[in-house]
């Protein structure tokens, strides 16, 4: 089971922290996501999906705010307009919320990446790119769970709540995209300073 209970907390610390000392706006939103626990990014990125009602994968600056709002995220509107300008690199008025995801997820090493990339392998035993409940029934033991122990949950329901772990809070469907994973796991990252610790715990956590 990722232990990532106690870097979460120290993360979102940390985070608050932070917030105090940065002006600069990205980094504040960062900041005020990732106080949230390492599900904040992720939170966020599933308010702008909700809001993009045509599917084009960009946001304007109203849904922008509205989304930032929705969120409860505290950035005032001259902050905002500074944010949308930076991710409005061709000025068109609407920003790409796929890009705007990945600049807003702490920066991440590529050996990180990639052994974060690998235990998504492991577990996506189907190799389609998203992690289920079928995934997980040859690589996860639902046996140790003390709720499974004590007779208050099935297996499937073991898996699920493992599931939900890294699923979006708001989108709770029992699949996990790579995307959603990097999105966890660049949230544990921004907690641990050095690659080395990081792998060794991925590795420990995977069984690598």
């Amino acid at each position: 089971m990722p232990g990532t209970a106690r870097h979460d907390r120290e993360m979102a610390i940390q985070a608050k922290r932070n917030l105090s000392k940065t002006t600069d706006p990205v980094e504040r939103l960062r900041l005020q996501c990732l106080a949230r626990g390492s599900a904040g990014i992720k939170g966020l990125s599933r308010v702008f999906r909700i809001m993009d009602d045509d599917n084009s994968r960009t946001l304007d600056f109203k849904e922008f705010v509205k989304g930032l709002n929705d969120y409860a995220m505290m950035i005032d509107k001259e902050e905002a307009q500074e944010i949308f300008r930076i991710f409005d690199k061709d000025g068109s008025g609407t920003i790409d919320f796929d890009e705007f995801l990945v600049t807003l997820r702490p920066p991440m090493s590529n050996a990180r990446k990639e052994i974060i990339m690998q235990a998504f392998r492991k577990l996506d035993k189907t190799g389609d790119g998203v992690i289920t409940i079928e995934d997980l029934r040859g690589v996860y033991n639902a046996k140790h769970h003390p709720k499974y122990q004590n007779g208050d949950w099935t297996e499937d329901q073991v898996f699920r709540a493992f599931l939900d772990n890294f699923d979006s809070p708001y989108d709770k469907d029992g699949k996990v995209t790579t995307e959603e994973f990097m999105n966890y796991y660049a949230g544990v990252s921004a907690s641990i300073d050095t690659d080395v610790y990081f792998i060794i715990m991925m590795k420990n956590a995977w069984k690598l």
